[in-house]
C-alpha cells in the first residue's frame, strides 16, 4: 500500500523478438504502458530502472501475464503482416500535457500505411506552429510501434528522426507499405 491508500500497482514486462529486434513491452492494470526498442542487456535494464522510478514499483518479468498476453499476440501479428491496428488498453501515465495530446491524436487518426507531417499533426491538435514540439512529443513516445510515431515524417518527404533509429523507422514504414522494401 502506498500513501494514497491504493494497492501498489503491478508492472509486468516481457521481451518479444521482432523483425526490428527485441521489444520490451511493459503493462500495468490500466494497460500497455511502455514499449522499448533494442531491449537487450543494458538497454533493457535501464528501461526497467526508469519504469521502477517513474511508476514507484519494481517491474516483474511475466510473459505469461494476462496483462501482456494480448499485447504480445498483437505485436507478433503486426510484424507478421496479419494486423494493421492495435486494439489494446493503453496506460498514458508516463506522458502528459501537449505530448500526450499529440500522441493520442496520432494513435486515433493516422492509420496503418499512412503518414502525417509534423506540422499537420500540430494543426490537428490546434497548435499549427508547433511542428518542432510535435517532434519532441514523438521522441518522448513511451509506446512506439503501438502509438505509431514512425508514421510522422517531414513535409519535404524526409523521413524525420526516430527514437529507435532511422533504420528501424524505415523497416516499420516498409512493413506498412509506405516505403519500398530493400532489395537485399
Amino acid at each position: 500500500m502506498n500513501s494514497h491508500g491504493q494497492e501498489e500497482q503491478q508492472v509486468v514486462w516481457a521481451v518479444v523478438g521482432t523483425d526490428i529486434g527485441p521489444l520490451l513491452l511493459a503493462a500495468t492494470g490500466e494497460g500497455l504502458v511502455n514499449v522499448v526498442f533494442h531491449a537487450t542487456g543494458a538497454v533493457r535494464d535501464k528501461a526497467l530502472e526508469r519504469l521502477a522510478s517513474r511508476l514507484g514499483t519494481e517491474p516483474v518479468e511475466a510473459p505469461g501475464s494476462p496483462l501482456l498476453a494480448e499485447a504480445i499476440r498483437q505485436v507478433e501479428a503486426y510484424f507478421a503482416g496479419e494486423r494493421h491496428d492495435f486494439e489494446l488498453p493503453l496506460d498514458w501515465s508516463l506522458i502528459s500535457g501537449f505530448n500526450r495530446q499529440v500522441l493520442r491524436e496520432l494513435a486515433s487518426s493516422v492509420a496503418f500505411g499512412q503518414v502525417v507531417g509534423y506540422g499537420d499533426l500540430a494543426g490537428r491538435v490546434g497548435q499549427p506552429r508547433a511542428a518542432q514540439a510535435v517532434g519532441v512529443a514523438m521522441g518522448s513516445n513511451p509506446l512506439p510501434v503501438v502509438v505509431p510515431c514512425h508514421r510522422v515524417v517531414e513535409r519535404d518527404g524526409g523521413i524525420g528522426g526516430f527514437g529507435g533509429g532511422l533504420e528501424t523507422k524505415r523497416q516499420l514504414l516498409a512493413l506498412e507499405g509506405v516505403l519500398p522494401r530493400p532489395l537485399f
